[in-house]
């Protein structure tokens, strides 16, 4: 309403003559050439507003200047919703010699905005995250040397994973909604404490203890087709339904190193959790930091 007022104002004022060539901007409009009374409050007193400075890591502007690196893609792809935990991915054509170049030229801003940091994982791949979890429903915007993109986060659904009490409980938006029995590894096989997030969902998947050099007719070797799998980890960690261990869970650790659950409560985790939604374990073994490319919330 007030800008529908100011150019009907300056529309009038040229109609009739008294400011000819008068241009729009802030200093021309609040001191206009011209005896008539300005209507109250149609200008600011001081039109000079403070912005309030952006938070660490965010650069709201526009990209401006040569290109420093061929346009990069990114993930979350354009117009994508994710959860909370999800990072930046910036992947670029050509290896980048000059890190603080590149990074110069990345600029990263979200609505409401929230500190961040970029670090490395390669010569063709910059991350950005937010130091926490980043709100639930909240726009992020990526200006990338000129290459734009935007997504969104829904809820913030964070499950937390306890050890010392073999509990899992799921929190929207901060209110508590499910508490999940659960079974963690075992001895040798400990479930590493850290964040995690959701990196890929499977209706149905064959786990075998093969491909990480456990022949399937050890005493530990296994090949079983499991139902509800939601990754978490390059590494194999896997959240999933798991019958055979329904007896265990809440009481006892007895699996290889994935998060054991009920059928029925592996088929509401993966029918609730996507991409970027964290999972937390606590009072575990050992800390996730293997080089996976999914251990970003150890960096």
């Amino acid at each position: 309403m007030r800008h529908r007022m100011r150019h009907g104002f300056v529309t009038a004022l040229i109609a009739s003559g008294v400011v000819g060539g008068l241009a729009y901007s802030a200093p021309a409009l609040a001191q206009p050439d011209s005896e008539m009374p300005v209507p109250p409050g149609l200008f600011p007193l001081n039109p000079a507003i403070p912005i309030p400075p952006a938070p660490a890591g965010q650069n709201p502007t526009t990209y401006v200047g040569p290109p420093v690196f061929a346009p990069p893609t990114f993930n979350p792809v354009n117009g994508s919703m994710v959860g909370v935990a999800k990072p930046i991915v910036i992947n670029f054509q050509r290896p980048i010699a000059d890190r603080p170049l590149a990074e110069q030229a990345v600029h990263v801003s979200s609505n409401p905005p929230v500190p961040g940091k970029f670090y490395w994982m390669s010569d063709t791949q910059l991350r950005w995250r937010p130091i926490d979890f980043w709100p639930a429903n909240t726009t992020v915007d990526i200006d990338a040397g000129g290459t734009k993109s935007s997504f969104r986060t829904g809820d913030a659904l964070v499950a937390t994973i306890d050890d010392a009490t073999h509990q899992m409980e799921v929190v929207r938006n901060g209110k508590l909604e499910k508490t999940i029995p659960v079974s963690l590894g075992k001895k040798g096989y400990e479930t590493p404490n850290g964040t995690y997030y959701v990196l890929e969902r499977f209706a149905d998947i064959v786990m075998d203890s093969s491909t990480y050099g456990v022949p399937i007719d050890s005493a530990e070797g296994y090949k079983l087709k499991v139902q509800d799998a939601v990754r978490i980890s390059n590494s194999g960690i896997f959240v999933h339904g798991a019958p055979w261990s329904v007896n265990d869970q809440g009481k006892r650790n007895v699996s290889h190193g994935c998060p054991n659950i009920s059928p029925a409560n592996a088929q509401w985790f993966y029918d609730n959790f996507g991409t970027g939604d964290p999972v937390v374990v606590k009072n575990s073994v050992g800390t996730y930091n293997e080089n996976d490319g999914a251990q970003d919330w150890q960096m």
